[in-house]
């Protein structure tokens, strides 16, 4: 498991400019050692300066102990290694302070002077010092060894650790890349997430009000037209008992057309509900993938329940049985068609259905006994249909059914026009009645 930026920083928890405690503590041993080195190489250079030991002692001590600050000023680390090494000590020092010099995030040109720097001084001290031996007589070898001796020196100390330290810097900038775009990965995943979220939400809500769309117009239509039936069967109950078997037949009948699409309806809830649950079963998966994959599932299962509903849907051909329905309750309905009849899509022929049923049944809710214009227009590119009533008598024969209205009904057929692209258009007329009017595209 990889460590995020956040973690990362807050693991960052070390004293002063050190992150970490472990830090802190290799930089204390490194400065102990180093200032021990320069302290017992400042006795010789003490001897050869001339000045008393102690104070030679003192200042390789104070000189070995800027290593301590390597990670805060690796400059001044290694020009202070520079810096003595005439004098023969700080080799611990300017190795260390090469190798931080050149894994700090500095520009390269000030890492190179630096360390030409180094490399230079290095082999000049290098050379007098050989050169001093071999005049003494310390050393019998040839004149070739000065340069070589020299020049080898100055490499090996020099070299090392610039090309550690520059490894060790471009690794450790490619792992805070690398971390970055992980926090960044991390960030989209869930950004992902959410909308998926979101998505699903919506296509939850969609789904509701679809649902609640057609509950209300299997519901309101086929419980309106029953209750007209049986006001009008109370009212000829004794006069025309045959009128009343009839109607209580017709009553039974949409009865049952109601409970059959009702049935219907809740078992695509069900099927839904079984396909959520095996979804919530998938635990072994990681939360943002459970989240987009269900988000995805939501929407394909919202669509495919709406392309189901399409398709087993009321269509065009069952509108003279829709009006036959309403004329069986004493209403005078009128079909006109114009144009040449044809087949749409499933969804625009529930629409255009659907947008009659509502009609009809605010005209039972709102105008019994009215007489009622149903037109339906096929054109080239569009169907249009229109519901027109007349104003209602004072008193009809199911005026007294008392049907109550939630007002959803001309919301619920905008809704339904508009999301196929159409037009929606309703409100009275002049007359006193109420005209329903929408516009559909035939693709």
């Amino acid at each position: 498991m990889t460590a995020t930026g956040e973690e990362h920083t807050r693991a960052l928890a070390g004293p002063w400019w050190w992150g970490r405690w472990r830090s802190a503590v290799l930089d204390g041993c490194l400065a102990l050692v180093s200032a021990v080195e320069c302290g017992a190489e400042g006795i010789p250079f003490a001897r050869d300066a001339g000045i008393p030991a102690s104070l030679g002692i003192v200042f390789g001590l104070i000189a070995g102990s800027v290593l301590l600050v390597r990670r805060k000023w690796p400059i001044a680390v290694v020009l202070v290694a520079i810096a003595v090494t005439p004098a023969q000590m700080g080799f611990l020092m300017g190795i260390v302070g090469l190798y931080t010099l050149a894994a700090a995030e500095l520009p390269r040109r000030i890492i190179v002077a630096l360390a030409g720097m180094s490399l230079l001084g290095t082999m000049i001290v290098t050379f007098v010092r050989v050169r001093q031996d071999m005049a003494q007589g310390d050393l019998t070898l040839g004149d070739w060894f000065v340069p070589f001796a020299s020049i080898t020196t100055s490499l090996g100390l020099t070299a090392p650790p610039l090309l550690l330290g520059l490894y060790v810097g471009a690794r450790r900038r490619l792992m805070e890349s690398l971390r970055e775009r992980a926090d960044s990965l991390e960030r989209e995943l869930q950004l992902l997430a959410e909308r998926a979220e979101e998505r699903a939400e919506w296509a939850r809500g969609e789904e509701r009000t679809r649902i609640a769309r057609e509950m209300h117009d299997v519901v309101a239509h086929r419980v309106s037209l029953m209750v007209v039936h049986a006001a009008a069967l109370q009212a000829v109950a004794r006069k025309d008992p045959e009128k009343a078997v009839r109607n209580a037949a017709l009553v039974g009948d949409m009865g049952r057309q109601a409970l059959t699409e009702l049935r219907e309806m809740l078992g695509v809830l069900r099927a839904g509900e079984a396909a959520g649950g095996g979804e919530r079963r998938s635990a072994s998966v990681p939360l943002a993938a459970v989240r987009v994959a269900a988000a995805e599932a939501a929407s394909r299962a919202g669509a495919e329940q709406a392309v189901e509903a399409g398709a087993e849907g009321p269509c065009l051909s069952e509108l003279e049985e829709l009006i036959g329905q309403s004329a069986a309750t004493g209403m005078v309905v009128r079909l006109t068609v114009e144009g040449e009849v044809r087949v749409y899509a499933a969804q625009v022929e529930q629409t255009a259905y659907r947008v009659v049923q509502e009609a009809l049944t605010n005209v039972h809710k709102h105008a019994a006994g009215a007489r009622t214009h149903v037109r339906l227009a096929h054109r080239r590119a569009e169907i249009a249909m229109q519901v027109e009533n007349e104003c209602p008598p004072e008193l009809g024969p199911a005026s007294a059914a008392g049907l109550p209205s939630g007002g959803n009904g001309l919301l619920g057929m905008r809704e339904r026009v508009v999301a196929l692209g159409g037009v929606f258009v309703s409100g009275p007329t002049d007359a006193g009645g109420f005209r329903v009017s929408a516009v559909i595209p035939a693709a």
